[in-house]
């Protein structure tokens, strides 16, 4: 991923999948940071530690997303899921997909 904007985005869809696995901390910081687009210093003085500790959590919170995908992979699945129905769906099977889908 080159682009912030991408990246970004890439960890919101992992947090929206994973978020609950984090600590209380960790989502608070998460949501300031990726959500609310706050800088670290605003987050470190609103939560009353160092700029140095909001970088720590934010590091700490990708590296536990990204491993939450590599073992669960749900946000990988859900793409490769959803490539399929796109695909399903131009074809005859198009009531199959649709009686799949209300069963999500």
């Amino acid at each position: 991923m080159n682009n912030l904007i991408e990246k970004k985005t890439y960890y919101n869809i992992l947090y929206s999948y994973y978020g609950e696995l984090l600590t209380d901390k960790q989502k608070e910081v998460f949501v300031a940071y990726y959500e609310e687009d706050f800088s670290l210093k605003e987050i470190a003085d609103s939560l009353g530690i160092s700029r140095n500790a909001v970088h720590d959590a934010l590091k700490t919170c990708i590296k536990n997303l990204e491993h939450f995908e590599n073992v669960l992979k749900l946000y990988e699945k859900n793409t490769k899921r959803s490539i399929l129905y796109q695909e399903y769906e131009n074809n005859e099977t198009k009531e199959l997909i649709n009686k799949l889908k209300e069963m999500e």
